[in-house]
């Protein structure tokens, strides 16, 4: 990105997080390939704030009550588009657009980065633990644009911040999901071994991982196969395993096709129905736990 003054923008969409995100602070590059044109430009930011100190010791030691809440670092995390708005006006013109009806999408498509940098952090550390940035974890969204001395340093010239969004559709919250929470943790209930694999197949799907998403899908759908058999006889189930058997081909495919590269369009639109018609299947179950 060029930085002459007076003349180029370049928009972002930033996030402040609670504690670390993953990747350590920096400016990171992101190209579809090596030697391709530079799409997007990802900086992370250590903000400060003010924190408990952590001094290192070689046994435990009593806690003490705190004196209230305390204060946690932030991450400024922060995709900026390699490719220049244009001067003020058009950079204006981008901004009323990308903050307002285009916000949603403006911040999907800047998040999809973001967790590909957490992503490659998660297997360049082989670390478990380091969890994709959902829309609802950020503590502020801001759409904004700057030069690229600014943007580069995850500053700006212009910038609005969004309202915290809704729920992702299908999230269950409220009583219901407290109910379940009790019921689970009170051994009323059990957790499926589909329901753990059918979340990490939408998180894959949702941030267009194809090839794993086919492979979760895969297996979560033969998981759900054979668990809900026990739950046959609750209302609807019967008719939910059969709608998942007549999936089961088309995913069975898709994962073949998985394992040696990339979907084809036919087999990437198998999935979405039927990890949907899965998590149907499984929030009927857990309405009606034994």
């Amino acid at each position: 990105m060029s930085d002459r003054p007076g003349s180029l923008r370049f928009g972002f969409v930033q996030w402040e997080l609670a504690d670390r995100l993953g990747p350590p602070p920096g400016r990171y590059v992101v190209r579809r390939f090596a030697g391709d044109e530079a799409r997007h430009v990802v900086v992370i930011s250590a903000v400060t704030a003010p924190r408990r100190l952590q001094r290192a010791r070689r046994r435990a030691r009593a806690a003490v009550p705190a004196r209230g809440p305390q204060p946690v670092d932030v991450t400024r995390a922060t995709v900026v588009d390699a490719v220049p708005l244009g001067e003020a006006p058009a950079a204006a013109a981008w901004l009323e657009r990308a903050a307002g009806a285009d916000a949603p999408a403006t911040v999907r498509a800047a998040l999809a980065v973001l967790n590909q940098a957490v992503q490659g952090h998660r297997v360049a550390t082989a670390d478990p633990y380091v969890a994709e940035v959902g829309p609802a974890r950020a503590l502020v969204t801001r759409v904004g644009y700057g030069s690229g001395a600014q943007t580069g340093e995850g500053r700006w010239e212009v910038a609005r911040e969004l309202p915290r969004p809704g729920r992702r559709p299908g999230v269950i919250a409220g009583v219901e999901a407290q109910d379940r929470l009790a019921a689970l943790l009170a051994g009323r209930d059990v957790a499926l071994a589909c329901e753990e694999l059918a979340l990490r197949a939408r998180l894959d799907l949702d941030h267009g991982r194809q090839r794993e998403a086919a492979l979760q899908t895969r297996i979560a759908l033969d998981a759900a196969l054979a668990e809900l058999e026990g739950w046959r006889d609750v209302p609807g189930i019967a008719a939910h395993i059969e709608e998942l058997q007549r999936h089961r081909a088309a995913v069975e495919a898709a994962a073949r096709t998985a394992l040696q590269g990339g979907l084809q369009p036919a087999e990437a639109a198998a999935i979405e129905p039927a990890l949907s018609r899965l998590e149907e299947a499984i929030r009927n179950r857990a309405a009606s736990p034994r």
